[in-house]
């Protein structure tokens, strides 16, 4: 995993970048894609309410940012009781500086969400990027990383991989559906929390050595065993 960071941080941050610019220099095609395909699943959004409902308790319940940091910092708090205290400490300070990391790009975008004459749900502050999408990346991410660095069982990784994947991707698909996000504020928001999560990783390998525990510890950790 480690091996392959500094590459997959250099793909993310440029594409961030770029769709960083393109959204910012306010560029037609993609601003016409968005309204586009925002007006379709608007429109699937109004005519179908029960699905509709269905997304917003995904949204505000299972997948609110609010709800995945929660689930990080119980993850932050097995890791101190494991006396695994700095690896916790990297874990939070991540999360925090990729929150960080959005609101000062909200702010300073300044993008407007969509408006509706017959909305179907409603979210303030600025649009871009998807607060939803980047913290559910970036908290999927870190989750990930955690269960690699003690070496759980092949099955139990896989099941958390597609648990992963469905959370980021259905909770960036939610903030669309809802009509609260333009669809590139989504994609800005899965490329800047997988870059916040590769810096994360190589950064963590830089100061503190290799990432995944040797065997020896990795037995005892999940074992229980301080």
């Amino acid at each position: 995993m480690t091996s392959r960071a500094p590459r997959v941080a250099v793909v993310l941050g440029g594409l961030a970048t770029l769709l960083l610019v393109l959204v910012a220099t306010r560029w037609s095609p993609l601003l016409d894609v968005d309204e586009q395909i925002a007006r379709t699943t608007h429109g699937w959004a109004v005519a179908d309410p029960g699905l509709t409902h269905a997304n917003r308790i995904l949204t505000d319940w299972a997948w609110d940012p609010w709800t995945m940091r929660a689930l990080l910092a119980v993850v932050v708090g097995w890791l101190l009781w494991r006396r695994d205290g700095w690896f916790a400490a990297w874990l939070a300070v991540s999360c925090a500086l990729g929150t960080l990391l959005q609101q000062a790009l909200k702010a300073g975008v300044g993008r407007e969400r969509p408006r509706w004459p017959d909305p179907v749900d409603s979210a303030n502050y600025s649009a871009f990027p998807s607060g939803h999408a980047m913290t559910a990346t970036v908290v999927c991410g870190l989750l990930l990383w955690t269960l690699y660095r003690y070496g759980v069982r092949r099955s139990l990784w896989r099941g958390a991989l597609v648990v992963a994947a469905v959370s980021v991707l259905g909770v960036g698909l939610t903030r669309i559906w809802l009509g609260v996000h333009w669809p590139s504020d989504v994609v800005e928001g899965w490329l800047l929390g997988g870059l916040t999560v590769s810096v994360a990783v190589l950064s963590y390998e830089r100061f503190r050595g290799p990432s995944r525990l040797p065997d020896a510890d990795r037995t005892g950790a999940l074992r229980g065993r301080p």
